[in-house]
């Protein structure tokens, strides 16, 4: 067996959590039930399905919904804009955001930020849309699922206000620096590691900075069906990521800290249980 590849005892003692599934996006149109039940079969005890709009946020909460019953405590999901989208809210915007959030499956205002790589929304626009979805997370009590690329410093400066008045704050997919990395930590951010992580030419920045992470605020996604980790073996025939990829990011963090991958399975399922409020029903071992 090659050493990249996993069989199907892999991580069959602790749970595995992903927290970031863009399970809406139209890849997994054809065989999103399939996809579900193959993160079940590699251990997987719950999905958070990202909201990057009012629209893709109400299509995940249905999605949640749904299969609720097919797939009961499996499907959660967050409701958010994401700074792509900063431009094309409507004035009651943060009305409809709200009103999703009072559902039982919405765990999480986000996914929001700041992206200046591309300004797919003007800046200004962005850090007024992502002010007021801070300002929500405080006052409905929720944590933020955030996202953040070239834009560091005015995205840490928004959320500074409010360390102490919202329950958590995850940076999701985090790719930054040193530098960054040890604010968020100094902060007490939970740290989202994602497949970025599988690969040594863009990642390999990530792979330095991994072991700062102390164990208590780490967490795992997959992104999907983005960033399919590059150490999968055999390669997969289709490009798409899937939450069954899950326990390669495991892997990867294991092989560059030192830490056994049931420790890193444990606690980082422990920790999302914590930030996200999932039901204690399932069993972290």
């Amino acid at each position: 067996m090659d050493s990249n590849s996993l069989d199907g005892k892999y991580l069959q003692n602790a749970a595995l959590i992903d927290i970031g599934v863009n399970l809406t996006n139209k890849r997994f149109d054809k065989d999103r039930v399939d996809v579900i039940r193959r993160a079940q079969s590699v251990n997987l005890s719950q999905l958070l399905i990202t909201g990057t709009s009012v629209v893709e946020s109400q299509q995940a909460l249905s999605l949640c919904q749904q299969y609720q019953q097919e797939f009961p405590d499996f499907l959660y999901c967050t409701a958010g804009v994401h700074p792509h989208d900063a431009d094309h809210v409507t004035d009651d915007y943060l009305a409809h955001l709200k009103q999703l959030a009072l559902a039982t499956q919405v765990k999480a205002i986000g996914e929001c930020g700041l992206d200046f790589n591309r300004n797919f929304s003007a800046p200004a626009q962005q850090q007024k849309v992502f002010k007021e979805q801070v300002t929500l997370a405080a006052e409905l009590s929720l944590p933020l699922f955030l996202h953040q690329r070239d834009a560091f410093q005015p995205w840490f400066e928004i959320l500074t206000p409010y360390f102490d008045k919202v329950p958590a704050m995850v940076a999701h997919c985090f790719t930054g620096s040193k530098e960054e990395l040890s604010q968020c930590i100094a902060s007490d951010m939970y740290v989202g590691i994602t497949g970025w992580l599988c690969d040594e030419r863009r990642g390999q920045a990530l792979r330095d900075i991994v072991s700062m992470i102390p164990l208590n605020r780490l967490l795992i996604e997959t992104d999907a069906p983005y960033l399919t980790p590059r150490t999968i073996r055999p390669k997969p025939k289709s490009s798409r990521n899937e939450p069954s990829y899950l326990p390669y990011i495991v892997k990867e963090i294991s092989q560059i800290t030192g830490i056994d991958p049931e420790e890193i399975a444990c606690q980082t399922s422990l920790n999302a249980k914590k930030v996200f409020n999932f039901p204690t029903n399932k069993e972290y071992s």
